[in-house]
């Protein structure tokens, strides 16, 4: 299947590169450069994909890369909550690409991360700018999902849509996310819509009480899932007891895992 800009929603067009080092950059070279959006960018290979905090990400042939500049009006405290907007519709477009015929299920971890079961499957990075004083901003919304292989040996257990009897090729998975991702964007509606969207983060994410390690700047802290507050920020329960707040961190889960097709990954995209 070869993806045009009749499968996309209407006014979003289609850049579809063979290779590049990476679709957020090449996103936000064109948003700088004057383009508008929206705008997906597409590539079937990145030679230097990225993920938060400068983390690496592998690309791997076959699997989906891809990022989408928008233009955004939104204060910029509230440009981080795209982050859950694309993980609900990166959920929602694997649950309308078919059955995980493994018996798994889709979940997400805060902030970015697409699971399978406990095995991270997809990831996401949210990149924005200021046009120019009084121009409004640019959000770029990068998208990588393992669709048939993972990266081995990076240290974090990954898996893919294929083992789990998902298969799609990129194309065909950039149609799913393409419609998922402006419904999202819609009833997020510039963050007045963001009770919505957290409301449909927590329904695709782990159990409140799930045990879980943050390692943020202050060191790691141990405790149980507790859900999100009202902008996002994730939420713990530590072993004294006390809630902890936290907007930025590394999410490792603590619980016992089942038995996975997973592979190994670098936690990161």
């Amino acid at each position: 299947m070869t993806v045009s800009v009749d499968d996309l929603p209407a006014s979003h067009r289609l850049l579809h590169l063979a290779e590049t080092d990476s679709t957020n950059a090449e996103a936000m070279r064109r948003a700088l450069a004057g383009e508008t959006g929206p705008l997906w960018v597409l590539a079937d290979r990145q030679t230097a994909g990225r993920g938060r905090s400068g983390r690496t990400w592998v690309s791997g042939d076959g699997n989906l890369f891809a990022s989408l500049l928008i233009e955004t009006t939104c204060p910029v405290a509230k440009a981080g909550q795209l982050s859950l907007v694309a993980g609900v519709a990166a959920i929602d477009a694997i649950r309308r690409a078919g059955p995980l015929t493994s018996g798994a299920t889709a979940r997400l971890k805060w902030p970015n991360d697409v699971l399978i079961g406990q095995d991270k499957a997809g990831g996401i990075l949210v990149e924005s700018s200021a046009r120019g004083p009084g121009e409004g901003r640019i959000a770029v919304i990068g998208v990588g999902l393992n669709l048939v292989s993972a990266p081995q040996g990076l240290g974090a257990s990954a898996t893919n849509l294929a083992v789990h009897g998902l298969s799609l090729s990129p194309h065909e998975a950039l149609c799913f996310l393409a419609a998922t991702m402006d419904a999202c964007i819609k009833i997020w509606n510039e963050g007045a819509g963001f009770a919505a969207i957290r409301a449909s983060w927590l329904e695709r994410a782990g159990p409140i009480g799930e045990p879980l390690t943050v390692r943020a700047a202050e060191g790691p802290l141990a405790g149980r899932y507790a859900g999100l507050d009202e902008d996002g920020a994730l939420l713990i329960v530590g072993a004294d007891g006390g809630e902890r707040r936290f907007t930025y961190g590394d999410v490792t889960l603590d619980g016992p895992r089942p038995d996975s097709d997973g592979r190994e990954d670098n936690g990161s995209r």
